[in-house]
């Protein structure tokens, strides 16, 4: 997978389509990423003690991979990555400006 937690990221479709955010976490197995304050939906919390009552909190779910582009750090644009292999080194790189990621 080309998209690592702590990366900033554009939303490319969906109801957030346009807005960046921070991946907090990455699914490999299903393909997924899930992005900082976006893709929220609510979820009804149960009251864990007596006399407490139960409350609607947004969660952040999983998105596909495919509906998120990584953005560059020195040219500050969505963009595809690709790889830079040399002698002991895989480093990802930006298709437009070629600098590293």
């Amino acid at each position: 997978m080309k998209i690592k937690k702590g990366d900033n990221v554009l939303i490319i479709k969906g109801k957030d389509r346009g807005k960046t955010g921070k991946v907090i976490e990455v699914l490999p197995k299903e393909n997924k990423v899930v992005v900082e304050g976006l893709n929220l939906y609510k979820k009804h919390q149960r009251p864990k003690k007596e006399g407490e009552k139960g409350e609607i909190v947004m969660v952040p779910r999983p998105m596909s991979v495919s509906n998120v582009m990584i953005i560059c750090k020195s040219c500050n644009r969505p963009t595809r990555v690709g790889y830079l292999i040399s002698a002991h080194t895989k480093e990802r790189i930006c298709k437009r400006c070629g600098s590293k990621i």
